[in-house]
């Protein structure tokens, strides 16, 4: 890893991270350097989508419903990996973005599907190239083929922990809640 000079300007927690891999613990357990990668990665994004007035939380629905459009909240939730307030809370906000609209199937008054209007769906072709120069950014200077091999790596990990969730989940195992674990507090 090629030291950057010291009066490069930092977040503080960026320049904590660095520190850490560099200096403190270099062989640090797999996961935290995955999580700082996946970090770095994010904040990077983020900074050129607040250049378009899109966050982060907004990007990440703003990407599935390109992908399938008319999805349910509920479903939408499932595929963005949050929990269904969260997923309300970002679904006003967009709509009163004029992102997205809310409409109800015909013969299901119960349930609302998200579609993208037409702002929604043009933001695309601003995003996605924003995404993309993060993605080669990322990667520069780092051979073609270590980065086939990182994603062979990285699928095969993930691949590996929904097998062992799909075992925890057999063994009856949950993760708990944190409004759980802060009633046992009390």
């Amino acid at each position: 890893m090629s030291e950057r000079p010291k009066d490069l300007k930092l977040d503080p927690s960026t320049r904590a991270i660095l520190s850490h891999w560099r200096e403190a613990v270099p062989n640090d357990r797999l996961a935290h350097l995955v999580r700082d990668a996946a970090r770095g990665l994010t904040r990077a994004l983020q900074f050129r989508l607040s250049a378009h007035d899109v966050s982060f939380g907004h990007w990440v629905f703003l990407r599935i419903l390109w992908e399938r459009d008319g999805l349910t909240q509920r479903e939408l939730s499932i595929e963005a990996g949050l929990m269904e307030p969260t997923t309300h809370s970002a679904i006003l906000k967009m709509e009163k973005l004029g992102y997205v609209t809310r409409r109800k199937a015909e013969g299901d008054r119960k349930r609302q599907h998200i579609f993208l209007t037409h702002k929604g769906r043009t933001l695309r072709n601003v995003l996605v190239p924003l995404a993309e120069d993060v993605n080669a950014r990322a990667v520069q200077g780092v051979a073609q083929r270590d980065v086939e091999i990182t994603r062979q790596v990285l699928l095969a990990i993930i691949h590996n922990l929904a097998e062992d969730e799909a075992r925890a989940l057999d063994d009856g195992l949950r993760i708990t809640s944190t409004r759980e674990l802060a009633l046992k507090e009390s």
